[in-house]
């Protein structure tokens, strides 16, 4: 399948930097975009004022930011207390939520936590809220929520297309009740729906009818944030919840480091070799970047927590094997973590086969298609399946490298630059939409290589 770039970077080409030895690196990533959209809208919804602290500060989460506060909602960054270490990449938020009104155009730019978790909430405005985004994120799957706000009573207009951009009207309120919903292209068609449904005047029984239900980890996230706050959620059977109409409990909430975006940092370590460890890896988590810790040592890596047999003390270390085999993989709970799994499966010494991802040619760019192009490009033998990729063993050469305005596959282009002379990705500036400082910490984990030229 073709692949075109959605839009023209204004921007030099970045050219990833090759590691000239072992990596001996020590990261420290900002928060989880998955976590820090849930607990906006949460703390939206709450009874009362709520901080959250140590939330991401990127594209994703600036644009959720915009969209409560034209909806009425108060969000204020706010100063470390007494004793307080500051955050190192922005200020904690506090919110404080306020009747909401409508009359407004929100931006959900290529996020799909914003386009897929704010119709639910608008809803429950006064008045009319028309949701658009970036030109490719009118292409993406939007059909499942503007049918269940649809099925819900709420008055929402767009042009049949099941797609960006449409308007709702909201009276204050949202009946609520029996919903079945096909949620195949996305788990967060999902989460929107219950992150909203205590404020539905009958709560919300919610089934899934599709044929699949891809990232469920990320359901199992929004639950446990409602029932953090004090929401009752029953699950009677898989692909089923019954939330119940009440309160959503304000209260103070500390974001964890996101996981998802440490997969090409701790992939690095496999491809040019050495130790990377990760800070703050939390203990126990719902995001499902925690799966690199049974994936990596798949793919021959040392995966060890509180650096223990590594050269650093605390946090998540991954040590690199002495080979790289090739691997057949399900990557159906966690498709977020397959561009950087790719990448790594192109540099591996055997065939890799990784399924369970058909979903994400419905995500910021066709990723299957993306990932084929641009390691075909670059000398690889990359092959679409109906619901993956097969990677076959070939020696890659540098080259453009498109990003797609799309930042796992910008980061997907650093990880082959590690050890690929010449990768020249066409827009880094993508890695915003998460991850604003990635390109700093890229070269400064590379430079820990320099050592052992």
């Amino acid at each position: 399948m073709a692949v075109t770039t959605h839009s023209q970077s204004p921007t030099e080409p970045w050219t990833a930097p090759l590691a000239r030895g072992p990596l001996r690196g020590d990261v420290s990533l900002p928060g989880s975009k998955s976590l820090t959209n849930r607990e906006l809208v949460l703390a939206a919804l709450a009874d009362g004022p709520s901080t959250i602290r140590l939330p991401l500060h990127s594209r994703d989460s600036a644009l959720m930011v915009e969209a409560l506060r034209q909806l009425g909602v108060g969000v204020d960054e706010v100063a470390p207390g007494p004793g307080e270490a500051p955050n190192p990449y922005g200020p904690d938020l506090r919110i404080t939520p306020a009747p909401m009104h409508g009359d407004v155009r929100v931006d959900c730019g290529l996020a799909g936590t914003v386009m897929r978790f704010l119709p639910p909430l608008a809803a429950l405005a006064v008045g009319p809220v028309t949701i658009d985004g970036d030109p490719y994120a009118r292409k993406r799957p939007m059909h499942a929520i503007i049918q269940a706000l649809v099925d819900l009573g709420v008055d929402v207009t767009d042009d049949g297309g099941g797609a960006m951009p449409f308007s709702l009207t909201g009276t204050g309120s949202v009946r609520g009740g029996s919903l079945a919903i096909d949620a195949s292209a996305s788990s967060q068609f999902v989460s929107g729906l219950l992150l909203s449904a205590p404020r539905f005047d009958e709560g919300l029984h919610l089934t899934h009818v599709g044929d699949r239900l891809p990232s469920m980890p990320h359901i199992e996230m929004t639950v446990a944030a409602l029932r953090a706050r004090g929401v009752r959620v029953d699950e009677p059977a898989v692909g089923e919840w019954v939330v119940h109409p009440g309160p959503i409990a304000a209260r103070d909430v500390t974001i964890e480091p996101d996981l998802s975006n440490a997969a090409p940092f701790a992939v690095a370590a496999l491809v040019a070799g050495g130790t990377v460890r990760i800070r703050t890896w939390p203990t126990a988590t719902t995001q499902v970047g925690a799966d690199l810790e049974t994936l990596l040592p798949r793919w021959g890596a040392t995966v060890t927590r509180d650096g223990a047999d590594l050269v650093f003390d605390g946090g998540v270390g991954v040590r690199g094997g002495a080979s790289l085999p090739g691997l057949l993989l399900d990557l159906s709970r966690g498709g977020e973590l397959a561009p950087a799994l790719v990448a790594l499966a192109a540099l591996a010494d055997g065939p890799s086969e990784i399924d369970g991802i058909g979903h994400l040619r419905g995500h910021e760019t066709d990723r299957l298609a993306a990932l084929a192009a641009d390691l075909n490009g670059t000398g690889g033998s990359v092959h679409e399946r109906a619901e993956g990729l097969r990677i076959e063993p070939a020696a890659l050469h540098g080259g453009a490298w498109a990003a797609y305005d799309d930042h796992r596959m910008a980061t997907a282009g650093a990880i082959v630059g590690l050890v690929v002379d010449g990768v020249a990705v066409d827009d880094i500036g993508s890695t915003a939409k998460t991850l604003p400082q990635f390109p700093e910490l890229w070269a400064a984990l590379v430079a820990t290589g320099d050592a052992g030229a």
